[in-house]
């Protein structure tokens, strides 16, 4: 347990190659990619304000500088931006490196997402804390984000807590699959029975996935440090949690929300769509321009 402290710390992890997304990520860093007109990674940071984790580790590794540089204040943009009028860019710029105190901490061997949440034990010091994988969007469908969902139930459990969702059985073999047994008068919280990392279809516990998001006690560092290397030489985080599932209680919160991974290109493209529709100004132009391509479409078959 970790002694009932406060969660206000996030660590997200952003070292990876982002092999699924080559050539785009070769040059730039696949959580740096625009989900219309901000990169992924700042939705990730944005969810963790709100949820009032202002205190965040963002795990780097070479060739991410272009992470950092999207944090730190810019004085030169700032400059022109006041000199041309544009207050409410302006605005928007400096809220960026004053939304939170981010701070980068390089993984230097790229052995997994064990290893790069193991870099950040010395930063999360001794207190419970959130992982939000820098690469997935989550967005809210109940007014809390999704680390506030989490949150809210470690603040009634002081355990850790994974999102969770319902996926298609024929997609259960991508994920991490949860095994649980409902909580007595809470419709979305189950106790965490399993961890199954990709099973087939008949040997899942359930239909419910991990969601890219984490809440944990700081026991996990300790099972971290003894998790050996699994496949292709990575410290597997569902390994670890395993481990601290014979020693912890561990809940799931199915969450009231949608995931977008954008770590592929596939999803990148729909989830893009997607934004953009839900913008005003964008919806009616974007309707006419897809109607009109699928009617192209259907007229050469």
């Amino acid at each position: 347990m970790s002694g009932r402290k406060e969660v206000r710390t996030a660590v997200i992890p952003a070292a990876g190659f982002g092999t699924r997304f080559l050539p785009a990520s070769k040059a730039v860093p696949k959580e740096m990619i625009p989900l219309v007109d901000k990169p992924v990674i700042q939705y990730v940071v944005e969810e963790a304000v709100s949820a009032g984790l202002r205190r965040i580790a963002i795990v780097v590794s070479e060739g991410k500088e272009a992470i950092k540089a999207h944090f730190r204040p810019s004085p030169a943009l700032e400059e022109r931006l006041e000199k041309t009028g544009k207050n409410d860019l302006l605005r928007e710029i400096r809220a960026l490196s004053a939304m939170a105190e981010i701070t980068f901490i390089p993984q230097k061997e790229l052995k997994g997402l064990g290893d790069a949440v193991l870099q950040a034990e010395e930063f999360v010091g001794g207190e419970p804390f959130a992982v939000l994988l820098g690469d997935t969007v989550l967005r809210s469908t109940c007014g809390k984000s999704v680390a506030g969902q989490l949150k809210e139930v470690y603040e009634k459990t002081f355990s850790s807590v994974v999102a969770s969702e319902h996926v298609p059985r024929e997609k259960i073999g991508r994920y991490g699959i949860i095994g649980g047994c409902p909580v007595p008068g809470e419709e979305k919280i189950l106790e965490v029975t399993d961890l199954v990392e990709k099973p087939s279809p008949g040997e899942a516990p359930s239909d419910l996935a991990v969601a890219s998001r984490y809440l944990f006690t700081p026991g996990i560092f300790d099972e971290l440090r003894k998790t050996p290397p699994g496949k292709g030489g990575e410290i597997q985080l569902t390994d670890a949690m395993k481990g601290l599932l014979k020693k912890e209680k561990m809940f799931a919160r199915i969450i009231d929300g949608k995931r977008y991974d954008i770590g592929n290109k596939e999803g990148f493209v729909k989830s893009t769509l997607e934004f953009a529709f839900a913008r005003e100004e964008m919806h009616e132009d974007l309707k006419k321009f897809l109607l009109a391509l699928l009617a192209e479409e259907n007229g050469t078959r």
